[in-house]
């Protein structure tokens, strides 16, 4: 076997990189590891969630979009994006000296694979990863894109525990609760252009 070709998984990496920062999967794993403040279920979460997109993306390519209608992607958005902000939300009513309800390892572990597994499918990312894999060998793609998604997301994670010992965690729930509302209204004006 050939030794893999770097500079397709360093233009993956480049490319992916740069479409994700501050993307919603960072906004993900900065929230979940600031509320828990549990950073390594949240990493390998969001980890294994991209391991397993972006290898659907490099084997399936442009067929998993026909499989999985956009429609259908964006409706599962919004409503878990609006979920997350009303429960951010009315966290944010609790009393700031109380902590958040604490989640096991292996619950935010899946909470994080799943929010990560369903926002990102079928995003710019995913895309993107398909079409650098018409052109560069598949693994090379693979291991450029998932290397950039995780390093996005360990800046994501990294960033939630710093702003978390700067900001009253009430400030945090309020402020994640309306970008996670923000960010449903936009999945849901997206599927009704879709519909017209």
């Amino acid at each position: 076997m050939e030794i893999i070709c770097w500079q397709p998984a360093g233009v993956s990496l480049a490319l992916i990189a740069l479409a994700e920062v501050g993307d919603k999967s960072q906004l993900v794993c900065m929230v979940l590891a600031a509320r828990h403040n549990r950073a390594w279920p949240v990493l390998l979460g969001a980890a294994v969630a991209f391991c397993a997109l972006n290898g659907a993306a490099v084997l399936f390519g442009a067929a998993l979009t026909a499989w999985l209608p956009q429609g259908w992607v964006l409706g599962a958005m919004a409503a878990l994006f609006a979920a997350f902000g009303l429960h951010s939300l009315l966290q944010a009513e609790a009393d700031e000296d109380e902590d958040a309800a604490e989640i096991s390892g292996r619950g935010l572990f899946v909470t994080a694979f799943l929010m990560i597994f369903v926002a990102e499918l079928g995003d710019k990312t995913q895309i993107a990863v398909v079409g650098l894999a018409g052109i560069y060998p598949a693994v090379a793609v693979w291991l450029g894109a998932t290397a950039a998604l995780v390093l996005t997301s360990a800046a994501g994670v990294l960033a939630g525990k710093k702003i978390l010992r700067r900001l009253p965690l009430v400030w945090l729930h309020r402020l994640a609760g309306l970008l996670f509302l923000a960010l449903s209204a936009l999945a849901t004006w997206r599927l009704f252009q879709l519909i017209q």
